[in-house]
């Protein structure tokens, strides 16, 4: 892309309504633009990350043997008062009534429609295992929405439901998307905790909260300080097998790690002092088993193997794919702007002309941009005729991992400048090696369309 015919509204100055880093970057970035209290258009930029992150998610959750599918936005009120969650779920809910009376309402989440879908058309237990799910827009109408898209009104959620014949399997299916999300955020460049949490109106006994530490997150959480030297790498999983899925979830959440709900003192107080950590995190996404809760309420029932009707167990998991936005920019960013991981950079890298209309400077950075293209990444070309510095704060500010810097001098030495946005380190090359630097780069970070 050419930031000449790109629609890119950065702001100068800070806005004074952004409370929070992710918030104030996210709009001078022009990635958003507020269109009432928690409501956002999402502009070009700030929509190419959402999709680089929905993107991940859909592949980790196939991986892992999870079926896609769409729900509607708007709900019958009549489903959830089957479940009998209507009229406890309190004001968050958006309520509303068709032009023929029936009450309907805006969903804040799809428990009830996913078992709506199963009890119709799943008989039998040789259907099971079975975990669908959706990326969606939701609403809830927080009565403060504030920090951007961290706690607005409407966001985009990914929630996936599994229904299973026992309380074990569903117990593997809670497992099973304890190891997908931690490589979905790893390959987001972060590092989610899970953390025993508060079933809150979802219901159920077994949940984990997944937290990013950031010093505006939203929760108070209290964890042993081993856990932040865990990762799950690039280990290969086999999301059939129950001990392999086991493993994972024990190792990952054997150490103390709890939200301020579910915190218990005295055993905190178990682990060794100097590895106490208080801090805040930002939710980024949560895991529930709940049992035959929704099962039970909505008739949701298949033969099972000795020929009766048997209630499925089921648990919910979500992922926040709209909040991830903020959550990776406050883990992610310096005093002059947003530095993106490298799988889910808008573009690949930043391609600056120092001289545009200088006929070598022009010709170098139309063969690097060509050069990325045919291999199938994505250059973003600063190709206005503006002053350097502010083509520097422009890809400063938006956050690009790369950026390769083209002028008359380097070139008459045959070479450009590679600048690391993370460490703002710069290494002399050939413009041949630059390309084959960044193809390298990105070898492991390719994110397909799903």
């Amino acid at each position: 892309m050419r930031l000449s015919r790109y629609f890119l509204p950065v702001l100068k100055e800070n806005p004074s309504e952004a409370q929070i880093v992710s918030h104030r970057l996210m709009l001078r970035a022009g990635m958003i633009k507020q269109q009432s209290a928690g409501i956002y258009s999402w502009l070009p930029l700030g929509f190419k990350v959402l999709r680089k992150i929905e993107n991940i998610v859909h592949q980790e959750q196939i991986r892992a043997g999870h079926i896609p599918m769409q729900m509607p936005t708007l709900q019958s009120a009549d489903l959830w008062r089957e479940s009998g969650r209507y009229d406890g779920y309190g004001e968050e809910m958006l309520r509303m009534q068709d032009r023929h009376g029936r009450d309907m309402l805006f969903s804040p989440t799809a428990e009830e429609l996913f078992t709506d879908v199963f009890r119709a058309h799943v008989n039998s237990y040789k259907d099971l295992p079975l975990t669908l799910y959706q990326i969606q827009w939701k609403f809830r109408d927080e009565i403060r929405p504030r920090f951007g898209v961290m706690r607005g009104r409407e966001f985009y959620m990914k929630d996936g439901y599994n229904f299973d014949l026992t309380k074990e399997d569903a117990l593997h299916a809670y497992n099973r998307h304890l190891v997908s999300y931690l490589r979905t955020y790893e390959r987001m460049g972060l590092q989610a905790i899970p953390m025993r949490a508060d079933s809150g109106p979802i219901g159920g006994d077994d949940t984990h909260e997944f937290l990013v530490l950031a010093e505006t997150g939203e929760s108070e959480v209290f964890y042993d300080r081993e856990i932040t030297d865990l990762t799950f790498g690039e280990r290969e999983i086999d999301y059939n097998s129950v001990e392999q899925c086991q493993a994972v979830l024990e190792e990952f959440t054997s150490r103390y790690a709890r939200t301020d709900e579910t915190h218990d003192e005295a055993l905190f107080n178990e682990v060794p002092e100097e590895r106490r950590c208080v801090a805040r995190g930002i939710e980024v996404g949560q895991i529930f088993y709940f049992g035959t809760k929704y099962s039970e309420a909505m008739g949701a029932k298949v033969q099972g193997p000795d020929g009766k009707p048997t209630e499925v167990h089921m648990g919910s998991h979500g992922i926040g794919v709209s909040r991830l936005l903020g959550a990776i920019i406050e883990a992610s960013h310096d005093d002059n702007g947003i530095i993106w991981p490298e799988g889910v950079t808008p573009f690949h890298v930043g391609i600056v002309n120092l001289k545009q209309g200088d006929e070598a400077a022009d010709a170098a950075c139309e063969a690097l941009y060509n050069s990325f293209t045919a291999v199938g990444l994505e250059p973003l070309y600063d190709d206005r005729k503006e002053r350097a510095g502010g083509k520097f704060a422009t890809m400063d500010l938006i956050g690009l991992p790369w950026r390769i810097t083209v002028g008359p001098r380097g070139l008459k030495n045959g070479v450009v400048e590679l600048t690391s946005r993370r460490t703002g380190e710069s290494v002399e090359m050939t413009p041949e090696q630059a390309v084959e630097k960044i193809i390298e780069i990105y070898a492991p970070h390719r994110v397909n369309v799903f």
